[in-house]
């Protein structure tokens, strides 16, 4: 599986279920980055999806713990479930939110991250892939600066 998240200097990804500073050259990146692959969701993460809908052009899956069908979602109810439903496609990617990353991210090998220099207030934190001796950063794909915020798109891989 992959991953894919937007992080803070500090490495914060969010407050109140939605990101304090979203730059749209990070939001292209994810739709490019994103199409065509399954993506795996927790429910709070839907609440900020345009109109709260699955991403179109995507098969959409979402964890939660919640019983009930969500339109336009497949429901797995545990990490396991959601991970054995990846298997079955030729691409996951792991798109939030922090408690979705902090289940999946043991079984992701690449990680898409977008480094976004600013440090707003955040509740959110993704674990910082510099100072995790089983990730690297392999590549920086894309830099620039939006709105006067310098951001980088870096590929991370885990080791072995």
């Amino acid at each position: 599986m992959e991953l894919i998240v937007a992080v803070y200097d500090d490495w914060g990804i969010g407050k109140d279920g939605t990101q304090p500073v979203a730059l749209s050259a990070d939001r292209k990146f994810f739709r490019q980055t994103t199409k065509g692959a399954m993506v795996i969701v927790g429910r709070r993460t839907i609440e900020d999806f345009p109109g709260r809908q699955p991403l179109p052009g995507r098969v959409n899956v979402v964890l939660t713990r919640s019983s009930g069908e969500i339109p336009g979602f497949t429901v797995c109810s545990s990490p396991e479930e959601a991970a054995k439903l990846a298997q079955t496609a030729e691409r996951a990617v792991v798109i939030g939110g922090g408690s979705v990353y902090r289940q999946l991210l043991p079984l992701c090998s690449t990680a898409y991250v977008t480094k976004v220099h600013a440090r707003p207030a955040s509740d959110t934190f993704f674990p910082n892939l510099d100072q995790d001796p089983e990730w690297t950063m392999e590549q920086v794909l894309q830099s620039g600066e939006e709105d006067g915020i310098c951001y980088e798109m870096c590929l991370y891989r885990r080791k072995g």
